[in-house]
Order: C-alpha cells, then structure tokens, then sequence
C-alpha cells in the first residue's frame, strides 16, 4: 500500500478579516496530528479554495506544510477545468511543499472519459503524485471503471476520492484497478462500507469535528474489530448527516467556530447558517460530546 490510506481530514480554512487566519490553521493542525490523523487536505472544498486568491492558497499550503513538518502527507487541492491551468496548480503546490495534489474531474465542461484521461494525464505528467477526485453531484460527470483502470496505469497518480455515494460503482472501481490504486472515500456516511469492499481510507469532513472517532473506526477496522468499528459508524451518522444539511462547508464551517477552533466566517457565495439549522447543529454536538451545554 502507499502511504495514502487511513483517514485524511479535509481541512477548513480559518479566515479573518486581513484573509487566511494562519494562526488558527496552525492550531488546527497540531490538534488534527494529535488526534492521530494519517493526512491533511489543504484548500479542497471543504477548505473553500475556490473562494481564495491564488497568494491565499499559497499561504495556507504553505502554512500547512510547514507546521506539519513532515509528520503527516500533505495533500492540495489543484484541481480545475482548465487542463492547462490545473498542470500550473499542480506544479506550484509542488513548489509549496505539498506531498500530493488532489485533482477533481473537470467540473461544468463536462468531458468525455477519453478527455478526463487527457486531463489526469496532463497533470500526472509534472511528476508529484496525484490523488484523482470522482464527485459527480458538483461536478457533473463520473470516471467510470474502465477509466479508472487506466488511471491506475499512470505512475504519478496513486489515489483516487471516490465521491459518488454509489457503493456499486465504487466495488466496479476497485475490481478495476485491483492494487494499483488506493481508493478513499470521499462520503463519510459511508467510510466503514466502503472499507469493506476494499477501501483503504477516507478524505474526510466529518474528521474536521471528531478525528478521534474516525482514526478509532479505521483502525477498529483495520484490526478486525468488526462491531466497534459498525458501532463507530453509526454513532457519527448524526452529525454527519448535519454536517451536510447544507452546502459543505458552511455547516463544519459553523461546527468548528462553535468548537472554539477557528471564526464563522465563510465567504460568498456561500453564507453562514441560517439560525434554526445552527441550533439543529449545537444540539448534536453537545449529544455527540464534542461541545458543553449552554453555560
């Protein structure tokens, strides 16, 4: 196995009013590695990349990389619908430290399988490893097994976010490229799953708010605890389900400030929760023990 396996939280970015809080992305991530996290995603979805400037992302990763100092693999979002644009991001989170770059399906142009494969090829070409990210409800396409195999072939990527919520095409996936690629799940609601159809770990939200629980499930898993690792699963399925209860990341973005861990601020076009929603959130938090009551 390489060493893309276990569970990967996908980072919040902290922002305050000068842009990235740094400091708050610092104490992020010493808490995540003290939870027992095996990887950090910096300025993927959850971590609202695409409402950042270009020297914003540069600095988180930077920041990231820096704090993490080696302890963990640091994997960057550098994705887009732009072949050669996202050739360049991979090239410049290369330049910024980061072990891996997550690539997404080219999102709104919708390309044939043939082009997605141009796509990954181009981008495996610079030579850091890539971490190829299937999630057809934003971006609307899906690889499809075949395609997958073919990724497998290519040396530089070694992963693939299998994000589709479909059990059935992900089994397909991982039929396909046998060992050649380590597949992670991209949904929470069913990390323990796809664990048992061949997964080797998660690219996580839900990590955001309760690492410790996530890294317990996976190895519960990987050492055959079967019914701790079931029990695991659906004690997070609360607040899973309320972490989506919106568009990600508003609703981790609202559980992290909640947790003291960073401020509420999202940025447009997305927007902060709306009050009965939060409530709904604070509520499952405090049921889940992740935050005290009301003092």
């Amino acid at each position: 196995m390489n060493g893309w396996h276990g569970v990967i939280t996908a980072l919040v970015t902290p922002f305050d009013e000068q842009g990235v809080d740094e400091a708050a992305l610092g104490d992020l991530v010493e808490s995540q590695i003290a939870a027992g996290l095996h990887g950090l995603l910096v300025c993927g979805t959850t971590g609202e990349s695409a409402a950042m400037t270009a020297a914003e992302r540069e600095r988180a990763v930077r920041c990231v990389v820096e704090r993490v100092a080696g302890r963990v693999p640091v994997l960057a979002g550098a994705g887009g619908n732009n072949t050669e644009a996202t050739v360049e991001a991979v090239l410049a989170v290369q330049g910024w430290g980061a072990d891996a770059a997550l690539v997404v399906t080219p999102y709104y142009v919708k390309p044939s399988q043939a082009g997605m494969l141009e796509h990954y090829r181009a981008a495996s070409e610079v030579g850091l490893p890539i971490v190829a990210y299937n999630v057809p409800g934003r971006t609307g396409v899906s690889l499809q097994p075949e395609t997958t195999r073919v990724l497998a072939e290519m040396p530089s990527v070694v992963a693939l976010k299998e994000a589709s919520g479909d059990l059935n095409l992900g089994a397909f996936m991982m039929r396909a490229v046998g060992d050649g690629l380590s597949m992670l799940s991209g949904d929470d609601f069913t990390f323990l799953p796809f664990l048992s159809i061949g997964g080797k770990g998660a690219i996580s939200v839900v990590s955001n708010v309760a690492p410790k629980e996530m890294v317990a499930l996976f190895e519960a898993f990987e050492a055959g605890r079967l019914d701790e690792a079931r029990r695991l699963q659906l004690s997070l399925l609360p607040l899973a389900a309320v972490l989506f209860c919106e568009s990600n990341p508003i609703p981790v973005k609202a559980a992290m400030a909640m947790l003291g861990h960073c401020g509420p601020m999202v940025r447009t076009p997305l927007t902060r929760m709306g009050d009965a929603k939060a409530e709904r959130l604070r509520a499952v938090l405090v049921e889940g023990g992740w935050l005290g009551g009301r003092a």
